[in-house]
């Protein structure tokens, strides 16, 4: 597929809104967002903290990825930290109810301006890893992983993203990547995500919402698709 570039960061609309309200796809620049980061209050201390949130297998790690490769390309920026909940999980079962762990480890440090840190789950040896992974006071933090965007940190967020994608992709994307023996556990975790989203009203609050699996022909690294 030929990939269309466009010329400048302005946001490029594939098409004008339909009589039915569908959603209008536009490819935006990650250069652009990063600005827009920046150019935000820091509400976690003196931290600008960044949730890349949504279903698993929509494309959030590849987003939050590329927002801080942008943001580390701008004129004397610096390559934020990126903290991925999976990390902080203790196993399948602890979906939801990981985030005490990620407060006490992490925001409540960086919210009285001083450095976090967590130790690193092995879903190899069904533990956490001894040490622990630093998380430095910095401008930007970018949190990502299910339920990052929760409403009960909305009020310290400079920027809450939802990446969403079709089931069934999001389903074949997670078994080509960890194999078919997770399924039982997938379906389980589908159900559990589905059910967290309708009762946090995540996709009302986010700021941008983001198609992880988009028609628009554009250069993945570089650019995204905003749907709302």
């Amino acid at each position: 597929m030929p990939v269309n570039r466009p010329r400048t960061d302005t946001p490029v609309p594939d098409e004008e809104p339909s009589e039915h309200g569908i959603p209008v796809a536009v490819v935006e620049a990650y250069a652009e967002l990063a600005r827009r980061v920046l150019a935000g209050p820091a509400r976690l201390g003196r931290t600008r903290l960044v949730a890349v949130d949504g279903p698993s297998g929509a494309g959030k790690s590849r987003f939050a990825a590329h927002l801080a490769d942008a943001l580390a390309a701008l004129p004397g920026g610096a390559r934020p930290p990126v903290v991925h909940t999976d990390d902080l999980l203790d196993g399948w079962d602890d979906q939801l109810t990981f985030w005490p762990r990620l407060d006490e480890w992490v925001l409540t440090p960086l919210r009285d301006g001083q450095p976090g840190g967590y130790q690193r789950y092995s879903w190899v040896r069904r533990g956490f890893l001894p040490g622990a992974v630093p998380v430095p006071v910095a401008p930007v933090l970018i949190l990502e992983g299910v339920s990052a965007a929760r409403a009960v940190v909305a009020a310290e967020l400079t920027l809450a993203v939802f990446v969403t994608a079709p089931e069934p992709l999001r389903l074949a994307r997670a078994v080509a990547r960890d194999g078919p023996e997770i399924l039982p556990e997938l379906h389980r975790w589908h159900a559990g995500e589905r059910a967290h989203f309708a009762a946090d009203d995540t996709t009302t609050r986010a700021d941008l919402v983001v198609d992880g699996a988009p028609a628009l022909p554009h250069d993945r690294s570089r650019y995204y698709v905003r749907i709302h």
